[in-house]
């Protein structure tokens, strides 16, 4: 992987990327969840995640490549889609 997808930011192992989100509520987390779930599906590429009421913590790495590969930017840049999205159809 050559850059950082905006946002992301670099784990001290170098091995991952993260970056957390903040939603209004727990139906626009829940909402943008079941929406990267779909992204990751399609690209059999799966992120450790977590979700606390309005805030989703997403973590990418390539564990069988033991670290970072275009898998991980690739899923970043569409989740990040999805956030600017869901943030516009919010702001309606």
């Amino acid at each position: 992987m050559n850059t950082i997808p905006t946002g992301w930011r670099l784990a001290a192992n170098n091995k991952e990327i993260g970056r957390d989100f903040d939603f209004v509520d727990f139906r626009s987390a829940f909402a943008f969840m079941a929406r990267v779930a779909e992204q990751a599906e399609d690209m059999d590429h799966h992120p450790d995640w977590g979700n606390s009421y309005n805030k989703v913590q997403i973590r990418l790495s390539t564990y069988s490549e033991g670290g970072l590969t275009k898998l991980d930017s690739e899923l970043a840049h569409r989740i990040n889609r999805i956030y600017s999205d869901m943030r516009v159809e919010q702001s309606k």
